[in-house]
C-alpha cells in the first residue's frame, strides 16, 4: 500500500476542495498503470469527502443545502468554537469523511462530470489534512 497525506487550504469558510488533480498525481506517481482502489480520508471530527460534480454550480448548491440542514446557530449542543460549530460536528454523519474510488490502469474510474471533493463547513479551521491510499488489486 502507498500512502500520502495532503495539506488542503479552506480558507476558514465553508468550503468544497477540488481534490482531484491531487489524487491523479499521486497515482501517477504511485500506482504504475495497475488497477486498485484509491482511498481518500480526511481525519477530522467536523469534515468529509465527496464525489460530485464541481464548478457548475453543484459546490455552490451543495453548501447552500447544508446550511439549511445545519443552520449555524444556538441549538446545537456541542458548543466550543464559533456559533453553530455543533452543525459542524453532524457532518460527517451526512458526508462521510471517507471514500473510495476504482483505480483501472493507474488512473481513477469517475464518471464524466465527477469529481473527489473535500466537504469542509468548518469556519474555524482553515487547514485539513486528507489522506490518500492506493491498495493494488
Amino acid at each position: 500500500m502507498d500512502s500520502r497525506e495532503l495539506t488542503v487550504e479552506t480558507g476558514g469558510r465553508g468550503a468544497i476542495v477540488d481534490l482531484t488533480p491531487a489524487c491523479a498525481t499521486f497515482l501517477a506517481d504511485v500506482a504504475a498503470g495497475d488497477d486498485g482502489i484509491l482511498h481518500v480520508f480526511a481525519p477530522h471530527a467536523t469534515a468529509g469527502v465527496a464525489i460530485m460534480e464541481l464548478g457548475s454550480g453543484s459546490d455552490a448548491d451543495l453548501l447552500a443545502a447544508l446550511d439549511q440542514i445545519l443552520p449555524r446557530d444556538d441549538r446545537w449542543r456541542h458548543r466550543h468554537g464559533s456559533l453553530g460549530h455543533g452543525a459542524d460536528h453532524v457532518l460527517p454523519a451526512l458526508i462521510a469523511p471517507s471514500t473510495s474510488v476504482p483505480v483501472i490502469g493507474g488512473r481513477m474510474a469517475l464518471g464524466t462530470w465527477q469529481s473527489v471533493a473535500l466537504v469542509d463547513t468548518n469556519r474555524d479551521h482553515d487547514r485539513r489534512q486528507v489522506r490518500l491510499s492506493f491498495l493494488r488489486a
